[in-house]
């Protein structure tokens, strides 16, 4: 694995500031079914890193100390966590949406057979990655088999009403395969939806472009494949003012496995804490957030090219 960070440190990023914080996104752990190309958070199934129950406790007072709405969890596969249902029913106690980011597959592990009941029941919003509609492609970017088995678990999230019930949302990822920008969001969901419910009669609600970030795994293959300054340049002649005004950093933070505190999951994956400054979730409240200076590296031109990018999708 090469060392990204060193290639980016030096950066003309501009200057960007906080605005309210309305999202949590909460990493339960690196360890993953998987193990996909372009992962940023370099996941996959040796990957030992986990939240314990004391750091899940300690977020879960922040959010409800901080009136915060939203917790966007994460991993690794975050569903492998021992706590997540735990955290799923606490939040749910506390009127605090949950956001799972899934990758199907996990789904139909034989431990987890139970799980998409449980989601449905507690109106969890399913974030599910399929980086395209075709199965050649899915499976070059995440593994053999990884297409059939997420369209299996696709129709089985369809059957308890995600994608039809109002209160049970499904929305779908793409990532390029390459080192290119996505296309346009509107476009391709149109081509998705058409595609998916026309071949395998699946619904969903929307679909999220996201950029594929020049760091850990997938920046370590340009690195290796000589291509990451290509990649970076692209990243930054496609800079867009527009979707800076609206990054995600500006309103959430990303907290990792042991608590502590970053501009947004991939500053957590540099080990780039918090303003350069490492805190811990019990450090801070929403107030000392208010307008602090977002830490910055060359990799944030990532989430502000063409259309811009978040967990989330398009920004503009």
């Amino acid at each position: 694995m090469h060392k990204i960070y060193p290639l980016i440190q030096s950066t003309n990023f501009p200057y960007i500031d906080r605005k309210t914080l309305r999202t949590i996104q909460v990493n339960l752990g690196y360890k993953c079914n998987q193990r996909c190309l372009h992962c940023h958070v370099n996941a996959g199934p040796n990957r030992k890193e986990m939240m314990s129950k004391k750091t899940i406790n300690q977020i879960l007072k922040f959010a409800k100390k901080n009136s915060i709405k939203t917790i966007d969890l994460t991993g690794g596969a975050p569903e492998i966590n021992q706590h997540f249902r735990y955290l799923v029913e606490s939040c749910k106690d506390n009127e605090i949406h949950v956001i799972d980011r899934c990758n199907l597959t996990i789904l139909d592990e034989k431990e987890m057979y139970e799980l998409p009941y449980f989601l449905a029941k507690n109106k969890v919003e399913i974030i599910a990655s399929l980086p395209c509609y075709l199965e050649e492609n899915v499976d070059a970017q995440r593994g053999k088999g990884v297409f059939k088995t997420s369209i299996k678990i696709l129709k089985k999230l369809n059957s308890l009403g995600y994608g039809s019930d109002k209160d049970l949302l499904i929305n779908l990822v793409y990532n390029p395969q390459g080192p290119q920008l996505p296309p346009k969001q509107s476009k391709l969901e149109k081509d998705y939806k058409y595609f998916l419910k026309e071949t395998f009669q699946i619904i969903f609600n929307n679909l999220y472009t996201i950029t594929n970030m020049p760091i850990s795994r997938f920046g370590s293959t340009l690195v290796s494949k000589n291509l990451f300054n290509n990649y970076m340049n692209t990243l930054k002649r496609a800079f867009s003012e527009d979707a800076k005004e609206n990054v995600m950093c500006r309103s959430l933070i990303s907290i990792d496995y042991n608590g502590y505190v970053y501009d947004c999951d991939f500053n957590q994956m540099l080990n780039i804490h918090l303003s350069n400054k490492k805190t811990h979730i019990t450090e801070i409240n929403r107030d000392y957030l208010d307008h602090r200076v977002i830490a910055t590296a060359d990799h944030c031109f990532g989430c502000t090219a063409g259309s811009g990018s978040s967990c989330g999708g398009s920004l503009t």
